[in-house]
């Protein structure tokens, strides 16, 4: 992706997501060590790419081990004893030598292969769609922070937490990221909001530290608005606003 040099303090998100070319990834880590903002902001994105790809992630299960040792008694340790024909070349026994242990390494990844693949076969269906979830939400919010139009504006809101919102004009979709964001009280969340025209619309909901793609029409919309609210959420604000951001223009 192409940016003029005025637009570096704007190349965090796309830096995090691996999108920038060798000269503008020496250019903005070389911007980076002198703008701590630029610093903390990418440290922001790279955590949360990280957070959105573990997600994706599935771990094995706890028995799979237990099953791969077990499993590896079974195993013939040592190849038959063959008598070497005289003037056999060395070499022979020690690629026999290094393949028992390759061998064994295969079984005992061939166990756990299968270990959990039955595992992930009794929970495939949840796991898949968590999975997908995952993999939709990863790519909707990289497509807006490494859109070509990609515009970004930066605010903090009253209970302390730092906010970024990147927008894409031409995929009318706007990124919402926060950090340090203090956890919200039993039984209450924060929503976002969209303004149109003084109305505040439902934009989505975030719990803690992380970036989420907000809903709704931001193309029409003149600025992001967060309260705390009921669990689940509210069609209107019950509070007032902790942030009232201007979308970047």
């Amino acid at each position: 992706m192409k940016h003029h040099a005025t637009d570096v303090h704007t190349l965090a998100a796309a830096h995090a997501l691996g999108a920038l070319d060798d000269t503008e990834r020496k250019d903005f880590e070389a911007h980076l060590r002198r703008c701590e903002a630029c610093r903390r902001e990418a440290a922001g994105f790279e955590a949360t790419t990280a957070r959105l790809a573990a997600a994706v992630a599935q771990a094995p299960p706890a028995a799979a081990k237990a099953r791969v040792m077990a499993a590896v008694d079974g195993v013939r340790q040592l190849p038959p004893r063959i008598p070497t024909p005289r003037g056999t070349p060395v070499l022979g026994g020690i690629l026999r030598r290094r393949a028992v242990p390759l061998a064994l390494a295969a079984c005992a990844a061939a166990v756990a292969l299968g270990a959990v693949a039955v595992w992930q076969t009794q929970n495939g269906r949840d796991l898949e769609q968590r999975a997908r979830q995952a993999r939709q939400q990863l790519d909707a919010v990289s497509a807006v922070l490494a859109a070509p139009d990609a515009l970004t504006v930066h605010g903090k809101a009253a209970n302390g937490a730092h906010t970024t919102v990147v927008s894409s004009e031409r995929q009318n979709k706007a990124v919402f990221t926060a950090a340090n964001l203090p956890a919200p009280a039993a039984g209450k969340t924060y929503q976002l909001w969209l303004a149109h025209d003084g109305t505040m619309r439902p934009a989505g909901l975030i719990d803690h530290d992380g970036t989420v793609i907000l809903t709704g029409d931001p193309a029409d919309a003149g600025a992001v608005g967060l309260t705390l609210e009921p669990a689940g959420g509210s069609p209107r604000p019950t509070t007032d606003p902790l942030l009232l951001m201007k979308l970047p223009a």
